[in-house]
């Protein structure tokens, strides 16, 4: 079995927005629960996601740049064109709220959570945007991935033998 750097890349890039969302899960629980025992357990949370979301940034980025031109060629020619024109451009679009979210998360989770109803409503909201948009972009992902698998089921089964 062959497995290519952006094999490597892509799937690292997945994970750390997994990482990222789950650990804005995280903040969001550890928020519900504020008291000055778990402040160090919510701020490193939503440190953590900012950090995780900017991995995945880069990565998305670097493997966008050099691999992905082949993937998108495959998948405007196949029978799921889609899967780049409504949910690879919403997700490139989509990711940017998303980092800027888990940055501004972790700045708001500074504040004494236990001490304001505001900051933790703050924070709340914050966390939980991150998840949903988080488990939206990793459904994109899964779509464009499938985009290509279908335009390659669908060039090879109409190659002639």
């Amino acid at each position: 079995m062959n497995i290519s750097n952006s094999d490597v890349i892509l799937l690292a890039h997945s994970t750390f927005g997994v990482f990222g969302t789950l650990t804005a899960l995280w903040t969001f629980v550890e928020a519900l629960n504020a008291s000055e025992r778990n402040m160090r357990r919510t701020r490193a949370a939503a440190t953590l996601t900012a950090f995780f979301m900017g991995i995945t940034w880069i990565l998305g980025g670097y493997w966008y740049v050099h691999f992905y031109p082949a993937d998108r060629a495959l998948i405007l020619k196949g029978p799921w064109p889609f899967a780049h024109t409504i949910f690879m451009e919403t997700k490139e679009h989509l990711f940017y709220a998303t980092l800027i979210l888990a940055i501004f998360l972790a700045i708001a989770a500074r504040e004494k959570l236990y001490a304001s109803a505001a900051a933790r409503k703050l924070v709340l909201c914050t966390a939980l945007l991150i998840v949903l948009t988080g488990l939206a972009i990793e459904g994109a992902g899964a779509v464009i991935n499938h985009g290509v698998r279908v335009a390659l089921m669908h060039s090879t089964a109409e190659v002639p033998r």
